[in-house]
C-alpha cells in the first residue's frame, strides 16, 4: 500500500503541470495545500485531488514539497518543514528529505529542558527546574552532553572537588552537565553521551534511554531531561522547555522545530519574541542568570571564570579578574598565568576543573564552585504546571 502524501503546491506552476506531476508521485496524494503565488493562477484551476489550508487537515504519512522559488525558498521551506516534523510527518523534495527525531517511549513521567543552542543557560535551568519540582517530588535529572560518560553513570550525591580533580586526572570529562546537577542542583543525576546532531535535534548516537532506564530504577515521580546544545534527548516525554536567547535565530535552519515540539519557552535574554510568536504561541518567560558560589567568599580577591554573561557586581568578593574563556583552553592558559587571587570562582563547565582548579591549588588558592541561579518572576509556577501536566499524561 503507497503512502498518503499531502502535497505542497504554488501559483507559480500551471494547474496541468502541478496535475501531472501529481499523478507521477510514486505516492497516494490524498490533498494538496497552495503554499502562495499567484502568477499561473486562472481561476478555477483544477489539481485532480482536494486542496487544503492545514498540513493536519486530512490523514497523511508524509509531506511532499512541489512549490519552488520565488514562493518558497530555503528559510520558508525550513518553516515548512519544521511543521511537518512536529506533526511526526517526514517532509520530501526533489532532493531532500527530513525526518521526524525518532524518540523512545517513557514510563516515567518525564519533562526536557533543551535550546537552540549551546551556552544559553539551559544546564542552569534544567538545574532550577530539578530543585522547585524536588520540594515535594523524588526528581532524578538526565543529562546528556558530548562529553558524557560510556556507559550511563549514576551520581547520587554532590560531587566534592577532589572527586572531580580525581576523574579529572583519570582523563574523564569532570565538569559534564550529571556533574554540574548534582553538585549543584542536590539531586541525583544520571550521566549520558551523545555523538553528533541533526537538523531537527537528533544525536547521530546516544546512551539516553539507557541512561533513563537506570533512572528509573529509583523509583523517581519525575524525569528531567538536560539536552545538549541543540540536540533533544531521543525520548518521548510529556512536556519540553525551550531556552533561547539572542544569539539564536528561532527561525533559522529547523529551529522552529523546537518551539513547535516545546510546552515553554524561557528567554535568557534577548530572544527575538516576534518570531516566536510567528512560528508558535508558546508561553515565553524572562529569566535572569545569575553566579552564586557554592561558598562564601567573604569580600577575597577573587578571580571569576565562567561560560557565560552572568553579572558579578553582586558577588561579595573584590573582584579581581573576570573571564569568559572556560570553552577556549589556549586562551584560558595563558590569562591564568597573570591571575592573582586569594579564590578562583569557577563554574563547572569545559575546562574548569582539569584547567583552572589545577592552576589555583598550584598556586595555594582555594576553588569555588559557582552555580548559574535562575531569577525569573513566573518560571516556577510554569514549571509546576507543566510537572502536573507530565504526570497526568
Amino acid at each position: 500500500m503507497s503512502e498518503r502524501a499531502l502535497v505542497l503546491i504554488d501559483g507559480e506552476h500551471y494547474a496541468p503541470v502541478v496535475r501531472a506531476a501529481l499523478e507521477a508521485l510514486a505516492y497516494d496524494v490524498v490533498g494538496a495545500l497552495l503554499v502562495g503565488g499567484t502568477e499561473k493562477l486562472r481561476g478555477g484551476d483544477d489539481y485532480g485531488v482536494p486542496l487544503v489550508d492545514a498540513l493536519d487537515a486530512l490523514e497523511a504519512d508524509l509531506v511532499v514539497d512541489l512549490s519552488d522559488e520565488p514562493v518558497l525558498g530555503p528559510r520558508e521551506r525550513m518553516l515548512w518543514a519544521s511543521r511537518a516534523l512536529a506533526l511526526g510527518l517526514p517532509y520530501v523534495g526533489a532532493d531532500f528529505r527530513f525526518e521526524p527525531p525518532l524518540l523512545d517511549p517513557l514510563e516515567t513521567p518525564s519533562l526536557a529542558v533543551i535550546g537552540l543552542g549551546k551556552r544559553i543557560g539551559k544546564t542552569a535551568v534544567a538545574g532550577h527546574v530539578a530543585r522547585v519540582l524536588a520540594r515535594d517530588r523524588r526528581v532524578v535529572v538526565v543529562a546528556m552532553g558530548r562529553g558524557g560518560p560510556a556507559e550511563p553513570e549514576l551520581v547520587e550525591s554532590p560531587p566534592t572537588l577532589d572527586d572531580l580533580l580525581a576523574l579529572s586526572r583519570s582523563g574523564r570529562h569532570a565538569a559534564s552537565d550529571h556533574l554540574e546537577a548534582a553538585a549543584l542542583a542536590g539531586v541525583p543525576a544520571v550521566g549520558c553521551r551523545r555523538a553528533g546532531g541533526g537538523l531537527a535535534g537528533a544525536p547521530f548516537h546516544s546512551n539516553v534511554l539507557d541512561g533513563a532506564r537506570l533512572a528509573a530504577q529509583l523509583g523517581p515521580d519525575l524525569l528531567v531531561f538536560d539536552g545538549s546544545g541543540a540536540a533533544l534527548p531521543p525520548v518521548e516525554v510529556d512536556a519540553r522547555i525551550l531556552v533561547t536567547n539572542g544569539n539564536h535565530d528561532p527561525r533559522a535552519g529547523l529551529n522552529a522545530y523546537r518551539v513547535l515540539v516545546s510546552d515553554l519557552v524561557v528567554d535568557t535574554g534577548g530572544a527575538d519574541r516576534e518570531s516566536i510568536r510567528s512560528i508558535s504561541d508558546v508561553p515565553v518567560v524572562a529569566a535572569e542568570l545569575r553566579l552564586r558560589p557554592a561558598e562564601p567568599l567573604r569580600g577575597r580577591r577573587t578571580a571569576v571564570f565562567t561560560t557565560g554573561a552572568a553579572p558579578t557586581e553582586e558577588l561579595d568578593a573584590e573582584i579581581v579578574h573576570v573571564s569568559r574563556n572556560l570553552a577556549r583552553r589556549d586562551v584560558l592558559r595563558e590569562e591564568l598565568e597573570r591571575v592573582d587571587a586569594e579564590v578562583y570562582l569557577v563554574e563547572l563547565k569545559a575546562a574548569a576543573v582539569d584547567v583552572v582548579a589545577e592552576a589555583a591549588l598550584a598556586r595555594g588558592a582555594e576553588v569555588v564552585l559557582a552555580a548559574n541561579d535562575i531569577v525569573s518572576d513566573e518560571l516556577d509556577a510554569r514549571v509546576a504546571d507543566l510537572a502536573r501536566q507530565a504526570v497526568r499524561a
